[in-house]
């Protein structure tokens, strides 16, 4: 007991002054690409420099946000209440009512401040084995939590949980039924949704004061699962979409068309990455393809121009978003446990693909923090990989629990989002 209260008075210390007070305010970070400052830990177990494990209740792969001393979690809890209508026959939905809901925990203890549940209902169809019915992740810009449940809608929460609007986007009807999965994004004053699937797809751009609509896209896709990225690049703000027939660009204010290219497979999941005026851009399911794409060149259709500085045809991700450390970008094949280095600069091969082994299919997306790559499966394994030209696994650890959250790294500590616990991972200072 006193040596947990030693812990306690360090962490509170390291709250008060440290890095720690650093956010997570986005699924990929507070710099939406997967790198942060920070230096969490290398070595962990279900024994060792678990600082505390919260159970969470239900499913859902939504990577936790975190913005000060809270951490916000969405979930989806089956309750035992049922309909008996048979369903649309697209991977039948199961029958029971669902809970959307939305926790907040304290960083400190793991304790849960508040919990609201914004909907209850059945999902109007059925997803794959490996999906769950809250895997798009929220957003925060400090002020207000954006709470994003695809089909079961869109809700703005003030930091203490109570409702101030919510938007209906209608249904989403996945590719095969697998599921939802594309996050929103807020960029100033603008909420930014994509909505490529089976039926009439659309991006749109929200108020996210109000949740008024300011702009609506039509998009010629089907189902894609790509999370929009925003970059400031000269006079404009583009907004960057990823998808099965055109890579596009849209105007943040306006939603104009700036730019778009082919080239990319089907099933698009992995979101763009951004440095230096380059934009990357990935698919790894049947045709895999990465680009690399100037913005300085890029204008109209840059299809096989030389806007499109490199690309490749191998080994690229499918569901794991890619990760640009220091000109080097890491990267998974398909969903599999296989790594490739490749160099920003021209697309050539660093090393790989290497084979991690003891390692299952990976749907997080990578992380880099202090020099290392966190990279975590869905069988509660996480590789911490040296950032280098030639490959080194420091670590390999293993919890009771895995899960496609992405892992989330603020200040010292590591949070891992689990089937059914939230883990928080810093160094046990006590001894």
């Amino acid at each position: 007991m006193y040596r947990l209260s030693l812990a306690l008075t360090a962490f509170c210390l390291v709250l008060a002054t440290g890095p720690a007070w650093s956010n997570w305010p986005h699924w990929r970070g507070p710099n939406r690409n997967g790198l942060v400052d920070g230096s969490p830990p290398v070595q962990w177990s279900e024994q060792k420099n678990i600082r505390w494990k919260a159970p969470i209740p239900g499913l859902g792969h939504a990577t936790p946000i975190v913005w000060g001393d809270r951490i916000f979690v969405q979930t989806a809890v089956k309750t035992d209440k049922v309909v008996t209508d048979t369903g649309t026959g697209r991977r039948r939905p199961p029958p029971n009512l669902f809970q959307y809901r939305v926790l907040a925990l304290d960083r400190l203890t793991g304790e849960t401040v508040w919990e609201r549940t914004v909907r209850e209902a059945r999902p109007h169809e059925g997803m794959h084995r490996t999906a769950s019915f809250a895997s798009p992740s929220g957003i925060t810009d400090g002020e207000n939590l954006y709470a994003f449940f695809g089909s079961q809608g869109l809700y703005c929460l003030d930091m203490d949980g109570n409702l101030k609007w919510e938007k209906d986007l209608g249904k989403y009807w996945s590719r095969a039924a697998f599921g939802e999965g594309a996050s929103p994004t807020v960029h100033g004053n603008t909420l930014v949704i994509n909505w490529d699937h089976e039926g009439d797809s659309f991006i749109v751009a929200l108020d996210k004061t109000t949740g008024r609509e300011l702009w609506r896209n039509a998009r010629d896709e089907v189902t894609s699962w790509s999370t929009p990225m925003t970059v400031d690049h000269g006079e404009q703000t583009q907004v960057i979409v990823s998808a099965s027939r055109r890579t596009r660009s849209y105007d943040l204010k306006s939603g104009a068309l700036i730019w778009e290219c082919g080239g990319l497979g089907t099933n698009v999941i992995p979101t763009p990455l951004h440095a230096d005026g380059v934009v990357y851009v990935a698919s790894g399911h049947r045709s895999p393809a990465m680009q690399a794409i100037s913005l300085d060149r890029a204008k109209g259709d840059i299809s096989g121009s030389d806007s499109v500085l490199w690309s490749i045809t191998r080994d690229t991700p499918y569901v794991s978003s890619p990760l640009l450390y220091a000109g080097r970008l890491f990267m998974l094949k398909g969903r599999g446990a296989f790594l490739s280095c490749y160099n920003a600069d021209d697309g050539k091969p660093i090393f790989g693909p290497i084979r991690l082994e003891g390692t299952g299919f990976i749907y997080g997306s990578l992380v880099g923090a202090d020099n290392r790559v966190y990279i975590s499966d869905l069988e509660g394994r996480t590789l911490v990989i040296r950032n280098g030209p030639e490959f080194e696994i420091l670590a390999t650890n293993t919890l009771d629990e895995g899960s496609g959250a992405s892992p989330v790294v603020v200040g010292d500590t590591l949070y891992l989002r689990g089937r059914s616990h939230l883990y928080c991972i810093a160094e046990d200072r006590t001894n």
